[in-house]
């Protein structure tokens, strides 16, 4: 068997780790603990790619070889040969990229947090076109969707929201909703005539978007009940009415990190309760990663958190329906149909610029 060479002295240790790894993804038990079935099963996702890569190149360097000791004998079998390197060359740098380290999150879920900025009530609608436009793309990606908390404005708008992303089944890294929904953190800028403008001018406001790898309920973080200050409270809709007549909703407080959240879009106050809880684990276990990120001098791409028009990602230009981002320079004018869930190349953008970093990275080393 062809051994590799130094450059991926580590695979042997991969492919080792894929073999104990799908073995315990056989073992019936696994299930028992739905957090740790996910975590082996987005592993076992990961080292999959690896192993195939793997025995791709492995295969092309057989090939290459005996191509090369049989034309050494035929000149005739010589004419195979540049087609033999060619797929030597993509098996080689196939492995390269699945080697070349990611984002661990990666084939995380994600919680997503939308918040209105300056701009009233326009901010507000633009910020509901945001979270439908989201759940568009959602739906075209197959992930499921759900409304954890949602607050609307008098006219139909979103003052704040938080949303659940998740995948189907045990997604490789590179199809998980994170590889695909990190690069949306930031400050959305939408220049339009608002509703609210009587004179057609055109006006500039901007929405607030922030993306979390969701913590799992146990494992990723841990957080002492005594920390949590809970405060239950009648829910409200817009204007401030009062939407039903008993204490559902829920303001969960850690008193440490002084982060709050407020749930109120379920009917109880255990399901506001444990909504309020999946969204301060994932911002908790954000926290926790942007500290050791900055520590080892390693931060991520940072996600604005205040909505500043001044700190934009992204304009939408309605009037020439068009959709800019302004970190990769990508631009098209078909801002209705990125709206309605073609979010796709946009993002793809995204994708692009972070792996040509991430291999130039690689290069430097």
């Amino acid at each position: 068997m062809t051994d590799f060479p130094e450059e991926f002295s580590g695979v042997e240790a991969l492919l080792e780790e894929y073999k104990s790894v799908e073995k315990e993804m056989s073992d019936p038990n696994l299930h028992s603990n739905q957090a740790r079935a996910r975590k082996v099963g987005r592993r076992y996702a990961e080292l999959g790619r690896v192993n195939a890569a793997a025995k791709a190149y492995l295969q092309a360097v057989e090939d290459l070889e005996a191509g090369k000791e049989m034309a050494a004998e035929d000149e005739d079998f010589a004419a195979e040969l540049p087609a033999m390197e060619e797929t030597y060359e993509a098996a080689h740098a196939a492995l390269i990229e699945v080697l070349t380290p990611r984002d661990p999150d990666d084939a995380r879920d994600v919680i997503m947090e939308i918040k209105a900025g300056e701009g009233g009530e326009e901010s507000a609608l633009f910020a509901g076109d945001l979270m439908r436009m989201y759940e568009h793309y959602a739906e075209k990606m197959g992930w499921n969707v759900q409304v954890l908390g949602l607050t609307e404005s008098d006219l139909g708008g979103v003052k704040d929201a938080s949303i659940a992303f998740k995948a189907k089944g045990n997604p490789s890294p590179e199809e998980g909703v994170w590889a695909h929904l990190k690069y949306e953190g930031g400050v959305h800028r939408v220049q339009r005539v608002p509703v609210t403008e009587s004179q057609g001018r055109i006006h500039t406001s901007a929405a607030g978007v922030l993306v979390m790898p969701e913590a799992e309920e146990t494992g990723d973080i841990e957080i002492d009940p005594n920390d949590l200050r809970i405060d239950v409270y009648r829910s409200s809709g817009p204007g401030g009415q009062s939407v039903n007549t008993t204490d559902s909703a829920v303001r969960i407080t850690h008193i440490p990190t002084g982060m709050v959240v407020s749930m109120q879009n379920e009917k109880s106050q255990l399901q506001n309760k444990e909504a309020g809880m999946r969204v301060l684990r994932s911002r908790l276990m954000q926290l926790e990663q942007e500290k050791r990120d900055a520590e080892a001098a390693e931060a991520r791409a940072s996600q604005v958190r205040t909505v500043d028009r001044s700190e934009r990602i992204r304009t939408y230009n309605f009037p020439e329906n068009r959709i800019a981002d302004h970190r990769t320079g990508y631009k098209a004018y078909n801002l209705d149909a990125v709206l309605n869930g073609d979010l796709a190349p946009v993002i793809q953008s995204c994708i692009d610029a972070d792996e040509a970093a991430r291999l130039a990275s690689i290069g430097e080393k």
